[in-house]
């Protein structure tokens, strides 16, 4: 009877530490796999080099830009204020028909968030579907190695997530040839 005790006691043992093992890669996006990457450019000059991941590496196409979770991850290519970050950023909410009173609110927070880029820099917005967190990550050039992007921001409403993901994702996004891209649709 001890021995039934004991082995089913070391069985659940393993089970949660496996479920554990599970969560935890679900948790952390710098493992997900690539769904797709894209390549912004203006003309001559390159903007930015963006991937989409997910705990699948797919990405699931639905009216909501954000049915699952998923990591945006853009790494800058030449040095941009924060003004002109969250100036591109109104721009393409007002392309996408998001109204002033809706824009305002949002702008201000991501004014307390979003760093000067400098070239080089990682921005990595994740969202679980709902919510999301802002990581920044800024390259070396004394080539660190084992430092992790740090959490600079977070958005905890639903349709401020989904208007921030659907600046790349939504259908009639400024830049369908990028979102097609990153979504893996080519």
């Amino acid at each position: 009877m001890k021995v039934v005790l004991v082995m089913a006691v070391f069985l659940g043992l393993i089970n949660s530490a496996l479920a554990a093992s599970v969560d935890e890669s679900k948790a952390d996006w710098r493992i997900w796999p690539k769904v797709g990457e894209a390549q912004l450019s203006m003309l001559f000059f390159d903007i930015y080099h963006s991937q989409l991941l997910s705990p699948t590496g797919q990405y699931q196409l639905a009216e909501d830009v954000t049915p699952h979770p998923l990591a945006l991850s853009i790494t800058y290519q030449r040095d941009i204020s924060q003004q002109q970050l969250l100036d591109a950023t109104i721009e393409q909410w007002q392309k996408l028909g998001y109204n002033p009173q809706q824009i305002e609110p949002w702008a201000k927070q991501l004014a307390s968030v979003f760093p000067n880029i400098e070239e080089g820099t990682n921005l990595t917005y994740v969202t679980d579907g709902k919510t999301g967190r802002f990581y920044y990550f800024k390259n070396s050039s004394e080539g660190q190695v084992g430092v992790s992007p740090q959490q600079i921001g977070n958005i905890d409403d639903e349709s401020f997530n989904d208007a921030f993901v659907s600046i790349w994702l939504a259908p009639n996004t400024e830049y369908p040839k990028l979102r097609s891209q990153l979504i893996g649709s080519r």
